[in-house]
């Protein structure tokens, strides 16, 4: 018998009631700010029809959208449509929509991964991803967990704490000297010497926000698996999910986690886990999840664990932020309908208009791989004797809006996303020159 959030909350006839299902449709009624209902209609195969949909500030040149999303107009329309009915009737709307728009969320993600909703978990950030991941894998007292020098403090930190708690011992390995000529075989020969037999979590990230660099990822999981099989691949795949149109499967790891909320330019508040039924194996739930069989079990077979399996059940439970979550959904039909592929040539396109720009700059160093095979929509230089924060600040008053590594060395960055033009990107090179 399935039991749902909506069952635990008695609003069942079981209870001796009648239902609460008002709202059964969204109102797709559009907001004030940013109204979605302005936009002009939408033409996947137009660049500028695609811009149009963005209520981006047309005075700016926004090249950091990537950090945290702009929402394109029908996923501001889903927002405000979910908002309304929630704000309407709070339990009715939640009560009577829930699974069936939670289940159109994992469609299209699966669709978009090319994967089963059942192997996806939905979070809130990628952050919060990392930290259900590294917190769940199953360690036997010798095994090791493998990261790099150059993973998000995210990954770290949740590494740390894991570490902390239960001495796993964590092992870090330079990939790299030298960013903008690092090579496939470079990164590949430095994971693979670090690679010992006890080695059961290799903890990558696909694009390094530090400094652009685009993993190999496939090729490094065939070397680590040649040296360790059990180890589980796990890639942190925020900086290239939206901005790639790969797989998992092509990617060739065990677990990919991701926000939405950046290249996707999807809800703010939203993420993802995918995990392959081997990685999902050696998992163990860390929040109770709201997933019906798991209610059911509680509710008639006491403390006999989860029934849910897979994504369903590291999914956390609880209230989220609903009308973000379930507007998923549109972020990747709004994708879809221009196509993952035209999206990823898009991106590079824009981003090799950058690099070629800045590379030609004297003075200024280009931290980021010129090739598209190691790099993706992320873009860092190194401005001569000007700090970055200034760099920063600098550029906003030149109406280009750029962003600073959060890393220790701190690079300018820049990230042009299907929102931005090429007119974006000659104004941000203008002002970079203004900088030198």
């Amino acid at each position: 018998m399935l039991f749902t959030r909506r069952s635990l909350l008695g609003v069942t006839a079981a209870a001796g009631m009648t239902g609460l299902a008002t709202g059964c449709e969204p109102d797709r009624r559009g907001s004030a700010a940013g109204d979605p209902a302005s936009a002009p209609a939408f033409d996947p195969a137009s660049w500028e029809s695609v811009r149009a949909q963005f209520a981006l500030d047309p005075d700016r040149a926004h090249l950091a959208t990537f950090v945290f999303a702009a929402h394109p107009a029908p996923v501001r329309a889903a927002i405000a449509a979910h908002r309304d009915g929630l704000d309407r009737d709070a339990m009715g709307y939640l009560g009577a929509n829930e699974k069936r728009l939670d289940d159109a969320v994992l469609a299209a993600a699966a669709s978009r991964l090319d994967t089963r909703p059942e192997q996806i978990a939905l979070t809130d950030s990628t952050t919060m991803g990392l930290g259900l991941l590294y917190t769940a894998v199953r360690l036997r007292p010798g095994d090791e967990v493998l990261t790099t020098e150059h993973d998000f403090y995210a990954t770290h930190e949740s590494l740390r704490l894991r570490a902390e708690r239960d001495g796993t011992t964590v092992r870090r390995v330079r990939l790299y000297r030298d960013a903008a000529a690092t090579t496939v075989d470079e990164m590949v020969g430095n994971l693979a010497g670090a690679v010992t037999s006890r080695t059961r979590v290799v903890a990558l990230t696909w694009v390094h926000s530090s400094t652009g660099v685009k993993l190999p990822v496939r090729q490094l999981a065939e070397a680590v698996r040649t040296r360790s099989p059990e180890a589980l691949i796990c890639v942190d795949g925020v900086h290239g999910f939206g901005a790639e149109a790969v797989t998992p499967a092509q990617l060739g790891c065990d677990v990919l986690v991701s926000g939405c909320h950046k290249w996707l330019l999807g809800p703010r508040g939203t993420g993802l886990v995918w995990g392959s039924e081997r990685a999902w194996g050696r998992l163990t739930p860390v929040i109770p999840t709201f997933d019906g069989p798991s209610i059911g079990r509680w509710l008639f077979g006491g403390m006999g664990g989860a029934a849910s399996a897979g994504g369903p059940a590291h999914t956390p439970g609880g209230y989220h932020s609903f009308e973000h979550r379930w507007a998923l959904a549109e972020a990747f039909e709004f994708h879809r309908r221009i196509g993952p592929e035209r999206v990823a040539a898009r991106t590079r396109e824009l981003a090799d208009r950058l690099k070629e720009g800045l590379a030609g700059m004297r003075g200024l160093r280009l931290v980021t791989p010129r090739s598209a095979e190691l790099s993706a929509g992320i873009v860092c230089c190194a401005v001569p004797d000007v700090p970055v924060g200034e760099a920063v600040g600098r550029l906003t008053a030149a109406g280009v809006i750029a962003s600073s590594t959060p890393y220790n060395p701190s690079h300018l960055r820049f990230g042009a996303t299907i929102a931005n033009s090429e007119a974006d990107v000659d104004a941000a090179l203008r002002a970079v020159r203004g900088l030198l």
